[in-house]
């Protein structure tokens, strides 16, 4: 049976399975305030608030 002549670096075995690491698609939900698509977890970028409560002030622009 065949034996590899040379040891495989970790640089070069961590590079070939970095492809399994990144996540398949991002996961979005709807902002109960705005209704916008955001990342959970995360205050809105929209409008600003996260679980119900004003976090960021946002200007409204006229």
């Amino acid at each position: 049976m065949a034996n590899p002549k040379k040891k495989k670096s970790k640089s070069r075995t961590r590079m070939r399975r970095s492809r399994f690491y990144k996540p398949d698609k991002i996961n979005l939900v709807e902002c109960p305030h705005c209704h916008e698509l955001i990342v959970p977890h995360r205050v809105c970028p929209y409008c600003g608030y996260y679980k119900g409560k004003e976090v960021i002030v946002k200007e409204v622009e006229e």
